[in-house]
Formats: structure tokens, C-alpha cells, sequence
């Protein structure tokens, strides 16, 4: 691996880093301060929400995003498919919101939660809308945009949050407060990237989208068994009536998911990296996966000591005693944090090397034993069941990801000499 791909890889992590880094942290303030005004209840009530939303928008994506960000990387004039794939990504944000109306009345009888889940599915499905462009900076590893757009997303999202949690405090003005922050940060982002890039436009382009859906279904199906890790046990905690567990659960959730954003950022900046030299050179192919497995190592290692030393702290710190008994919840989940940073380069090989229906199979076997678990120790143990269910999937995630790449990393090496 040559020193100037070192540093373009570098460059585009910090800039993600500073992107991610900043908005993150807007979030986690506006999380903490909702969760200390709101109490466990009304937190918990916000985050059974949004795992419903989340679970179900997921179809409006189907691994078009990644497999844009392959394509563009591996040949920059297939922009003039980015029309076609952005007015399929529309498409399908609106059945997503179809589904997600219906489900509501199912799911829960109580109409405030059903109009929380509507305005936080409209959010959710204008925030998937930047997902996909970002996919096109990614390709063409121009960070740099996509940080700006997730810094000013964050920062008004934060500023409209805190305002309505101080003037009218209440789960269903902190939804409005999410939606109205992502449908202005979109408007922006359509004038910028029309001024800077090019103009935004949309075709109508069936052929291209059963080409993209042909590839791209089987990451989109098992993203939507990636969010049943994620989201599954806070909706069964909900069905259940546990909805004061819901809030201690999130909050140890939210403390881990910003544990993993190093993960995220390093894995969006080797991505295109890996899916290009993949094509051109098994040997750089094979020198940067090894660099980059031993820094997922290093950082994996970090974070567990470090996290489960700190862990009573940061809860008591960020929310107070009355969220004490998320502190075994977090424990558990940075061991997950931990084992995510080594699934996250055996997973973006297999992207990267066309071998999205063995992520498929992982995630389908992985979302199966996630629910098992849950449905088994959720009644008995509440968040710490939830904690230990994620575990135990992450740990068959790992495994199952060295597993299927290993040939693929072996046939590289084989090249290699």
C-alpha cells in the first residue's frame, strides 16, 4: 500500500471524523438533556418509536447507497446513472412511509406513540435521502461535503431540540423538532450540490433499477436484519409494556453507538479504496485489508478496556441516577462495540468483492438468533437479556464474516505471489 493512498485514506477519515465526530456529539447532548427533561418514560417512549420507524424505513434503501459508492468508485462516468437511482430512492422512501402508516395501527393503540412513529418515519426517510448522496462524495472521496452537510444537520436539529425541550417540553415537539431540522438541511443540500457538483435531477430509468435492485437487495434485505440487532429488542421491550427499560436501554445504546463511529468512519474511507483495488491489484488489495484489520484490532482492544473502566461514569455523568441500571446494559454492549470494529473489514470485503448474498445468508441466520434470544430473555431479564441477545449475534456476525471471507482473502494472497 503506497504512501499517498495512506494518506487519501487519512485525509477522508478525519474529515468523516470531524463530520461524524461534531454531529455526534450535537446529538448526544440534545439525547442527554432529553432523557434528563423527559425522564426513562418519556425517552423510552421516543426511542420505541424510532426503533419501529427505523426497523421498517430500512426498505426504502436496499443496498442502493453501498453499491452506488462501488460503482461510482470503480468508474466515475456512471454518474449519469445517479438520476435513475435517486428517483428509485424516492420510490421506495415512499412505500417505506406506507408501510411504516399501516404497521403503526397494529403495533401500538395509542394514538400520541402512533403520531410520534409518523413524524419520526417522515424524518427518518428525508435523512436516508442524504444517506444516498453521500454515497456519490464517498466515491469520489470527497469527505469533506458530506461532514459539512452532517455537522449543519446535527447543529440545527440540536438548536430546534433544545428550544422546544426548554419552551414545550414533550416527546412529540422533540420529533417535530428532528423532522424540521432534516427537511431544511435537504432543501440546503439540493441548492449546494446543484451550485458545486451539478444540478439534481431525476429519470425515470426501469432498466438501470432492476440492474441496481439485482445486486444491491441482498445488502438491503440484510441491512434489514442488521437493523433486528439494533432495534428488535427495544420494540419487544415496548410490546411488552417495558417502556421505562426502553429509555435505560437507549441510553446505553446511544453511549455505545458513538463507541462504534470510529469503526464507521475508518470503514467508509477503506471502502472504495478496497472495492477499486480489488479490480486493478490483488497485491494492494491484499496489503491494504491487512493494514487496516490490524488498526480495527488496535482500536477494538482500546475501547473495551477503556469503556467497560469508565462505564458507572459516563452513565452517572451524562444521565444521572435514575438511569443507574443502564450501567450493565452498556457494559455488555462495548463488548459488542468492540467485536463490531472486527466484523466491519471482513464485511467490506465481501461488499466490495461482489459477495453481497453471503452477507445476506449472515444477517438472516444472525436476525433469526437475535429474536430467539430476545423473545427468551427480554420477560426475564429486560435490558440486560436485550444486552446479551445483541452480544451473542455480534459474536456469530464475526465469525461468520471471517468465515466467508477467508477464501477471498486467500485467492488475493495466492494472486499476490
Amino acid at each position: 500500500m503506497n504512501i499517498q493512498e495512506i494518506k487519501n485514506i487519512f485525509k477522508n477519515t478525519i474529515w468523516l471524523g470531524i463530520g461524524e465526530g461534531i454531529s455526534r456529539l450535537f446529538l448526544l447532548f440534545l439525547f442527554i438533556y432529553a432523557a434528563r427533561t423527559l425522564g426513562p418514560e418519556g425517552f423510552g417512549v421516543f426511542n420505541f418509536a424510532l426503533a419501529i420507524v427505523s426497523f421498517f424505513v430500512i426498505f426504502s434503501n436496499l443496498g442502493i447507497s453501498d453499491i452506488t459508492t462501488r460503482e461510482l468508485a470503480k468508474d466515475k462516468e456512471k454518474i449519469n446513472h445517479y438520476p435513475g437511482i435517486l428517483l428509485l430512492r424516492i420510490l421506495l422512501s415512499i412505500g417505506a412511509f406506507i408501510i411504516v402508516f399501516a404497521v403503526s395501527f397494529f403495533l401500538t393503540q395509542d394514538e400520541y406513540i402512533r403520531k410520534i412513529i409518523w413524524i419520526l418515519g417522515m424524518y427518518v426517510l428525508t435523512h436516508n435521502f442524504l444517506i444516498l448522496v453521500y454515497s456519490f462524495f464517498r466515491a469520489r472521496r470527497q469527505m469533506k461535503y458530506e461532514a459539512l452537510i452532517r455537522i449543519l444537520e446535527a447543529f440545527l436539529t440540536a438548536a430546534i431540540g433544545f428550544l422546544m425541550l426548554i419552551k414545550i417540553p414533550s416527546v412529540i415537539n422533540l420529533s417535530y423538532a428532528f423532522l424540521l431540522a432534516t427537511l431544511v438541511i435537504t432543501v440546503f443540500f439540493i441548492i449546494f450540490f446543484s451550485i458545486i457538483i451539478k444540478p439534481i435531477w431525476i429519470s425515470w430509468d426501469f432498466n438501470l433499477w432492476k440492474k441496481f435492485l439485482k445486486v444491491s437487495w441482498p445488502i438491503g434485505v440484510a441491512y434489514a436484519f442488521g437493523m433486528v440487532y439494533i432495534r428488535i429488542d427495544s420494540v419487544i421491550m415496548g410490546f411488552l409494556g417495558q417502556i421505562v427499560e426502553v429509555g435505560w436501554y437507549s441510553a446505553a445504546y446511544k453511549i455505545a453507538g458513538v463507541l462504534i463511529v470510529p469503526s464507521s468512519l475508518i470503514g467508509a474511507s477503506f471502502f472504495p479504496v478496497l472495492s477499486k483495488l480489488f479490480q486493478e491489484s490483488k497485491e494492494k488489495f491484499q496489503e491494504t485489508f491487512k493494514f487496516y484489520i490490524k488498526l480495527m484490532i488496535i482500536l477494538s482492544v482500546f475501547i473495551i478496556i477503556i469503556g467497560l473502566i469508565f462505564s458507572s461514569y459516563i452513565v452517572n455523568i451524562f444521565y444521572g441516577q435514575m438511569f443507574s441500571p443502564a450501567v450493565l446494559a452498556l457494559q455488555i454492549l462495548i463488548i459488542m462495540a468492540g467485536l463490531n470494529y472486527i466484523y466491519s473489514p471482513f464485511y467490506l470485503v465481501l461488499v466490495a468483492t461482489n459477495n453481497q448474498k453471503k452477507i445476506f445468508w449472515i444477517s438472516f441466520i444472525g436476525a433469526i438468533i437475535n429474536i430467539i434470544l430476545n423473545i427468551i430473555l427480554i420477560p426475564y431479564y429486560s435490558l440486560y437479556g436485550a444486552a446479551v441477545a445483541t452480544l451473542i449475534t455480534y459474536i456469530f456476525l464475526v465469525v461468520s464474516a471471517v468465515y466467508y471471507s477467508k477464501p477471498i482473502l486467500l485467492s488475493s494472497e495466492a494472486g499476490k505471489q
